[in-house]
């Protein structure tokens, strides 16, 4: 069965830091272009950041460029999120998701993703 599982997420006041893992089962992801998105409560959908499979190419949104970073290790069958500086609007319910080798240009699109996870509840208070 093919499936993303997040984890990682909580409860961090202003400043903090949270690293979320999205952990592969049933395929390898070392092929894949792994996104991660974010939904607050009456807001839409947001594409975070995503790296390709293969070459290795990464992509944020400018709400979280220099304070987030992605990461992968192939030999875990993993891909991180490392947020640093988190602020009260990045509390959202994270997920990842996968689709074939690249991000491409329109890698903030949920819609062009195969696989989904059910997503980790980050919350900034407090």
């Amino acid at each position: 069965q093919l499936q993303l599982v997040e984890s990682g997420g909580g409860l961090v006041q202003p400043g903090g830091s949270l690293r979320l893992s999205c952990a592969a089962s049933g395929f390898t992801l070392d092929t894949y272009a792994i996104g991660w998105f974010r939904q607050a409560p009456g807001k839409e959908r947001e594409g975070v950041s995503c790296i390709s499979g293969r070459t290795v190419s990464t992509y944020y949104a400018d709400s979280v460029k220099g304070r987030f970073t992605i990461s992968r290790d192939n030999a875990k069958n993993t891909v991180y999120l490392q947020m640093n500086s988190l602020k009260p609007e990045d509390t959202a319910v994270y997920y990842c998701a996968a689709k074939r080798n690249f991000c491409g240009s329109i890698w903030g699109s949920a819609n062009g993703y195969d696989y989904r996870g059910q997503g980790t509840q980050v919350t900034v208070s407090s």
